[in-house]
């Protein structure tokens, strides 16, 4: 059975509160107050996010943590040189120094040209989109484009796969209530797809959501077209509390 609003509703009551923040890598957003350092760490640590979360944690604080009080200020007053030496040892699951690198220079690149990644984000919007993918797409290749070479950190979306670390982050960006923080306030939620990871993948077909086998973008613009008939102003704002819901492993029932 799918899942009705009000029992979303209630969900999201339950546990869309800071309180249910922490174990989430959003958590290290909320450390910052200036939106210019809340998109870069909100980049960086969505970016991470893969993996078991205690790992995530730590190895997004490994990164932020050298950066001080400005990753903003950080990046736009060091070099290369000074990333490569102090990130030197590095590593999270399958992320090497040398891609975190690669994404610090990415991120350096798009604020020089633009002056932050919001303005850089802005322009790739059309009123002419159903959803966030085109302007993701290019959002993306602007990013790789000064490395000059594809990264896992940031997986091109019109090759069809889910994105969610990048659909994270702007959910994160882009919404705003007691746990989103959303500094992008041009952007829409009414266009967000939800982020879709395998965990979401089982809550999503366990109520019947989908019927796909694989948790590709296909999948989840899918499982995002259910939402919006529930939400259209904001069809992935039930995504926190559903997340919650399986960190606490309490029995779905929508009746």
């Amino acid at each position: 059975m799918k899942p009705d609003k009000s029992w979303l509703e209630a969900l999201y009551h339950k546990y869309n509160h800071p309180k249910w923040i922490h174990p989430d890598p959003l958590e290290f957003v909320h450390l910052y107050k200036s939106p210019l350092d809340q998109e870069i760490v909100g980049l960086i640590a969505s970016s991470l996010a893969y993996g078991r979360v205690r790992q995530i944690l730590a190895s997004a604080e490994s990164v932020l943590r050298p950066m001080g009080s400005s990753p903003r200020d950080f990046l736009l007053h060091s070099t290369e040189r000074t990333w490569t030496k102090l990130f030197q040892n590095f590593r999270h699951r399958f992320t090497t120094a040398k891609e975190l690198i690669s994404l610090l220079k990415a991120i350096k690149g798009i604020i020089m040209r633009y002056g932050s990644l919001y303005e850089s984000f802005l322009k790739g919007l059309s009123a002419e989109h159903d959803n966030v993918i085109p302007a993701l797409s290019r959002f993306v290749q602007e990013l790789i484009s000064f490395d000059g070479r594809p990264s896992s950190l940031l997986p091109p979306p019109e090759k069809g796969s889910a994105c969610k670390r990048l659909h994270l982050f702007l959910r994160w960006m882009v919404r705003k209530d007691r746990v989103d923080p959303g500094p992008w306030e041009q952007v829409s939620p009414r266009i967000l797809v939800i982020p879709l990871d395998t965990h979401m993948f089982q809550q999503c077909s366990r109520m019947g959501m989908t019927r796909r086998k694989n948790a590709n973008l296909t999948c989840a613009l899918e499982i995002t077209r259910h939402f919006q008939k529930i939400c259209p102003e904001d069809p992935v704002k039930y995504d926190f509390a559903l997340s919650r819901l399986g960190i606490r492993k309490e029995t779905f029932d929508s009746r």
